[in-house]
């Protein structure tokens, strides 16, 4: 048996937190939401990546134009 197995209970890990409170911004007293998919409807976030947003539920893209930010 090799010496570095190790029994007994396992560390404790903490999960890593959601990154949904990401997607809203505060201005002013209003909460501002970032973008929602029109087909799955609030809740359901759209993804931004290269170049388009893109629904990973329902397969809905959005493609940007020219734009900078």
């Amino acid at each position: 048996m090799p010496k570095d197995v190790k029994k007994g209970k396992k560390k404790h890990k903490n999960k890593p937190t959601s990154k949904k409170y990401k997607k809203y911004k505060i201005q002013g007293d209003k909460l501002v939401k970032e973008r929602f998919c029109p087909r799955c409807g609030p809740g359901v976030f759209l993804m931004n990546s290269q170049g388009r947003f893109y629904c990973g539920k329902c397969h809905y893209s959005e493609f940007q134009t020219g734009q900078k930010k």
